[in-house]
């Protein structure tokens, strides 16, 4: 999991003034403005991809690198946009919302409550796999329960907003819906499970004895819409300034799928009626280092090209949800029986959500 999701600006933001309400009005006025622009834009971008391709590079139409290409062309732009429409959004969220917040709300609530809650709460509060293991030592420190923490290490990387909304705009809200309900559902029973095996003997012991942190950097009280909107500012600037190459890199991926690849060819490797299809994909997604954002450009191409949803879910899931690099950075605080544990269970999770879905779609 690439650091894209950090803490952002609200965590270490102070608060500050009031602000006159015609400065109010203004940023919502120059808001309005720019997201009309962004639409005109965005309108745009399939005829400019046509363009690009047939008349400024003159490629002959129904050729494979014309197909490449023109895909290339057109989703570049459309996920960038996307990307930062949805990640500023975000960020004025997140200016009303931190980890050391959702780290008071479970502190003292019960197991069963609880892996509900942490797993809503994971698609909201900002986390990447850098901010793993110093969100584990405070929940576990605050004496938040070991699966109630689980469910929420599931859920915050698998179920976000970046790939909800990315996954709603480019295939629907159905497929958005069932990504959304699946990933909750991994992080609630993974969480539960992990809770009733009693595994609090594989935390590493110096996580038990760090102090639990002070809570007066988690509220962001009396901030202006200015400062908000300046922190939606700031995290489009954190956030698609790190991963765009990575986006790049994706979309490169699907439009070699979408050009080269022949229609349906991914039904015979990907299909529903292949039984090892499914753990292939979780196997092969593992290792694979993205984010949500970069990934969901090469499942839009290997839908189109025939593979399964269930499959292509599984895949996305191991990818974003079971990445290595968040693995080995969870080392830090878990110890081997307990990282393999988590990996198992959530691995069954995802295999269960990719034979489901390849059995009734």
């Amino acid at each position: 999991m690439i650091c894209c999701e950090g803490a952002g600006p609200a965590e270490s933001s102070v608060p500050t003034a009031a602000v006159d309400p015609r400065t109010t009005a203004r940023y919502f006025g120059i808001g309005l403005s720019a997201l009309g622009a962004w639409w005109l834009i965005y309108r745009g971008l399939s005829p400019f991809a046509e363009w690009f391709t047939f008349s400024l590079l003159t490629l002959a139409p129904g050729s494979h690198l014309t197909s490449a290409v023109e895909f290339f062309v057109f989703e570049s732009p459309k996920v960038l946009m996307l990307l930062t429409l949805v990640v500023f959004a975000v960020g004025i969220v997140r200016s009303f919302f931190t980890p050391e917040r959702a780290r008071r709300i479970l502190a003292g609530k019960r197991e069963s409550s609880g892996n509900v809650l942490a797993s809503l709460l994971g698609v909201v509060t900002p986390f990447c796999s850098c901010s793993a293991v110093p969100l584990f030592i405070g929940f576990v420190a605050s004496g938040v329960p070991l699966g109630v923490t689980f469910s929420f290490l599931v859920s915050a990387p698998m179920v976000n907003e970046i790939a909800l909304v990315l996954l709603y705009a480019l295939f629907g809200w159905k497929i958005a819906v069932l990504y959304a309900g699946t990933g909750l559902a991994i992080a609630m029973i993974s969480g539960w499970v992990i809770g009733r095996l009693g595994m609090e003997k594989h935390v590493e012991e110096w996580v038990y004895a760090a102090p639990a942190g002070m809570d007066e950097g988690g509220e962001v009280p009396n901030v202006s819409w200015r400062d908000r909107v300046h922190f939606g500012l700031d995290s489009v600037r954190d956030i698609v300034g790190k991963v765009w190459p990575y986006v790049v890199a994706g979309i490169a991926v699907g439009a070699g799928i979408h050009g080269y690849v022949p229609e349906n060819f991914m039904a015979g490797i990907m299909g529903a009626g292949a039984w090892w299809s499914v753990p292939l994909a979780v196997a092969v997604g593992i290792p694979i280092y993205s984010n949500a954002a970069g990934i969901i450009p090469v499942v839009q191409a290997l839908l189109g090209k025939g593979a399964a949803l269930g499959t292509v879910l599984a895949f996305m899931m191991s990818v974003i949800g079971l990445s290595l690099p968040e693995m080995i950075i969870l080392r830090k605080v878990l110890k081997v029986r307990l990282i393999a544990t988590f990996a198992g269970i959530v691995g069954v999770g995802i295999l269960i959500v990719g034979y489901l879905f390849n059995a009734l779609l």
